[in-house]
């Protein structure tokens, strides 16, 4: 999303307050919403862990809204299948849109468990990307995501290798980087991320963080919450219940 872009969307003429409402109250309708404030809101995403059954809606949904290559290598949300052997071992796998064979195939009677593990960019409110990007074509928003004006980046890749979660890529068309923006387009209209929006099991719940009533702000007070990395100190914004501590 273009950062001129998106200041200029928010700028919209009112007239004084009290001219709408009598306006309003003649022609006997509604007076319109006021436009939308980033300063009033603070996004972040949960997941939980137990309800993902590895679908792929999200990523596929992820795809078809925001343009995203069909290609499996590009993403802005994927899914890991963790497998936890009997022996301790760990085997690690990208459910893609496409069936592929297994780069290890482990046998049943040696899976002591398996899980889903839903990921994308953490949003998070001391990013390495905004950091390291040498033109500050890589922002924070108000309202807490994290996005990338596309007519400032050069295409450098520097904000792809800053970031720990492997959650950026080069769009081949446009060259420049590219990421889960919490799907902002629709975030700001009052909608929900398609990701969010499609889940068939609501393993995904995105909320409001500055609102006591969002279903985020009551995911977190009635689970165990763990993020992605903590000791790096990044303070991701998108929050895990039933975390395995195998998860990476």
């Amino acid at each position: 999303m273009d950062k001129r872009e998106f200041l200029k969307s928010l700028i919209v003429f009112v007239p004084a307050g009290g001219v709408i409402a009598s306006l309003a109250k003649q022609a006997g309708a509604k007076a319109p919403e006021p436009a939308y404030q980033a300063k009033n809101h603070y996004y972040g995403m949960g997941i939980e862990i137990d309800k993902c059954i590895g679908c792929n809606r999200c990523v596929e949904a992820c795809k078809l809204e925001n343009d995203v290559p069909d290609e499996p290598f590009y993403f802005r949300t994927w899914v890991e299948r963790y497998t936890i052997k009997k022996d301790r071992t760990v085997v690690v796998e990208t459910v893609g849109l496409r069936k592929k064979k297994s780069r290890e195939i482990v046998e049943q009677e040696d899976v002591l468990r398996s899980f889903f593990v839903p990921k994308l960019c953490n949003h998070c409110a001391n990013p390495p990307c905004v950091q390291v990007c040498p033109v500050d074509a890589t922002w924070s928003t108000e309202d807490g995501a994290v996005l990338v004006d596309k007519n400032r980046c050069i295409g450098c890749r520097y904000c792809i290798q800053a970031c720990p979660y492997g959650a950026r890529y080069l769009h081949p068309r446009t060259k420049t980087a590219d990421k889960c923006t919490f799907c902002y387009h629709r975030v700001v209209k009052g909608l929900l991320p398609a990701c969010v929006e499609v889940c068939p099991t609501q393993a995904r719940i995105f909320g409001d963080l500055k609102s006591q009533a969002s279903r985020l702000v009551r995911f977190e007070r009635m689970n165990k919450i763990h993020v992605l990395k903590p000791d790096l100190n990044t303070q991701p914004k998108v929050y895990y219940a039933g975390l395995d501590g195998e998860v990476r």
